[in-house]
């Protein structure tokens, strides 16, 4: 079965919901969506997050991650500065990565990524103004469409979605088929 979380919070770059979420349905993905403030909440441009009515949205402490094969992180930079705040979102991300399943990773969620410890040693991409940031972490900061790391998906900006969740279908069905 193939069932995505997404993780987000208030304020989330609309774009990099609104796309992956609907590239994953297209897909014919189960999705759920953990949303930092455990509701409904509007992107930064003023979109209802998630978009559709029926979609299930559950709070971090809800998600066992062990029913997921697939993590797509949007950005956003004022969303993500309270979600990587959220420890129990943290340590969803990091048994993802753990267990190896497939992160697609976006722009401001970059923050994400390091608040998580997972970018250390790795190839990680990530909005240009956290550079610095991805590589104080450890990581190796690389611009690319779509940097591919194992398990982890990067893309510093919106203009490469295309890429990005191109690359990351591919990484997920080799790994899971």
């Amino acid at each position: 079965m193939k069932k995505a979380l997404i993780i987000t919070g208030n304020l989330v770059q609309d774009h990099e919901f609104i796309y992956p979420y609907y590239r994953l349905l297209e897909e014919k993905f189960q999705i759920d969506v953990c949303i930092n403030e455990g509701a409904k909440v509007k992107g930064i441009l003023g979109t209802d997050i998630p978009p559709n009515k029926d979609q299930k949205i559950i709070k971090a402490e809800e998600v066992n991650e062990e029913n997921y094969n697939l993590l797509v992180i949007p950005g956003g930079v004022k969303a993500m500065e309270k979600v990587r705040q959220n420890k129990t979102i943290l340590k969803i991300i990091s048994k993802f990565n753990e267990a190896e399943k497939t992160i697609a990773c976006i722009c401001s969620g970059a923050q994400l990524l390091i608040s998580a410890k997972v970018v250390n040693g790795r190839n990680i991409s990530g909005y240009y103004s956290m550079i610095d940031d991805i590589i104080n972490a450890g990581a190796n900061y690389v611009d690319q469409p779509a940097v591919i790391d194992k398990n982890i998906i990067t893309t510093a900006h919106y203009k490469d979605m295309g890429p990005w969740m191109k690359a990351t279908l591919e990484v997920f069905y080799k790994k899971n088929n």
